[in-house]
């Protein structure tokens, strides 16, 4: 069925790059419990704590400590596992950290994804390279319209204009290096805002409102109006699954660029996830609005996902007050005791579950 992650995974060899990170972790687990043989190289986990310690994923994938802005340990690593479909997550995510350390930013995510692909060709045998970026990489306009995957690359700070360069270096390689015809065939996929069960990063929104919510205090927001096209990190995941699926089917017309973003009426502002969030985990605080300076963020982004849509059959299973209810049901079971990979092997088969219905919700 189009729209399924249905695929025979088991025994394929795959590399993920950034699986000691959040989506890395959750895209590691689902892969393992497909039965994938999964590598993975990252640093250290950016948190503390952290889905990759607190699921104890090093017992199940081969983990590799190792920085992709080495080209020598990045090609190390791909001639050792020898992998069939490669996830490149490995990047510095964080739109202010880009402003404090411009020059680790752009290292890290223009050239750390030329490694993995320079890798990836000279070491051969990769079927299928998915290299993820942001819905960020555009050239923001904010304009209504949502961006549909022709418009053109760009970003006013450095981690947005990192990933727009990124992905022009992802099209020069595919037009280069990977044809159409016969050998690796190169993808880039941009996702929304992802949140899920597991996020500890610092000053991003839905996991700074978990630790206000757990301690008790009103959360600090800096642009309630802002609207981004927030989606659960299952919803992200199951595009690229659905993309590496053509591509190692040596389907070459998915070779190109791809939007997985929620519903045009499920991008929601700031304001609203803050409202809806705390009525779902039941606390008592407004938020407080932040004071000081604050560095530029677009205060409208939407993305276009007809493509995804038309030629995949992907659809988001999730709305987003589901998946709001999800996140807060995974940290208040957690915090209750329960294994966080339980919990989110849990999450990924109640999803796979909805992925099969006719209706999402």
């Amino acid at each position: 069925m189009e729209g399924l992650v249905s695929m025979n995974w088991r025994g394929r060899r795959v590399l993920v790059t950034g699986h000691t990170g959040f989506k890395g972790s959750w895209l590691s687990l689902w892969l393992h419990a497909m039965g994938a043989e999964v590598s993975g190289l990252a640093l250290a986990p950016p948190t503390d704590p952290s889905l990759f310690d607190a699921a104890r994923i090093a017992k199940l994938v081969d983990h590799e400590e190792g920085d992709i802005r080495d080209y020598a340990t990045v090609h190390a690593t791909m001639a050792r596992v020898r992998p069939e479909v490669v996830f490149h997550l490995a990047a510095q995510p964080l739109v202010r950290l880009s402003y404090e350390q411009p020059v680790q930013t752009y290292a890290t995510n223009v050239m750390g994804t030329v490694h993995v692909m320079e890798a990836a060709r000279q070491v051969g045998g990769v079927g299928a390279l998915v290299c993820i970026t942001t819905d960020k990489c555009y050239e923001n306009r904010e304009w209504v319209w949502p961006y549909r995957e022709t418009d053109p690359m760009g970003g006013y700070d450095p981690y947005s204009s990192s990933k727009g360069a990124a992905e022009l270096a992802i099209a020069a390689y595919r037009r280069s290096y990977f044809p159409a015809e016969g050998g690796t065939l190169l993808a880039s996929v941009r996702a929304g805002n992802v949140i899920g069960g597991g996020d500890w990063a610092l000053d991003r929104l839905v996991p700074d409102l978990v630790r206000a919510f757990e301690a008790g205090e009103a959360p600090v927001i800096r642009s309630p109006d802002a609207v981004r096209p927030w989606q659960h990190v299952l919803e992200a995941l199951g595009g690229y699954l659905l993309i590496a699926e053509r591509l190692i089917a040596g389907e070459a017309a998915f070779a190109d660029a791809w939007n997985f973003g929620p519903s045009d009426d499920d991008a929601r502002p700031v304001g609203w996830i803050v409202d809806t969030m705390r009525a779902a985990w039941g606390g008592t605080h407004e938020a407080s609005p932040h004071h000081g300076p604050v560095p530029h963020e677009a205060g409208l982004l939407r993305l276009d996902c007809s493509k995804a849509r038309a030629a995949l059959g992907w659809r988001p299973a999730l709305t987003l007050d589901t998946a709001l209810d999800w996140i807060v049901d995974w940290h208040k079971q957690a915090g209750a005791g329960a294994d966080p990979r339980d919990l989110t092997l849990g999450q990924i088969a109640a999803y796979r579950a909805r992925m099969a219905s006719p209706v999402a919700g």
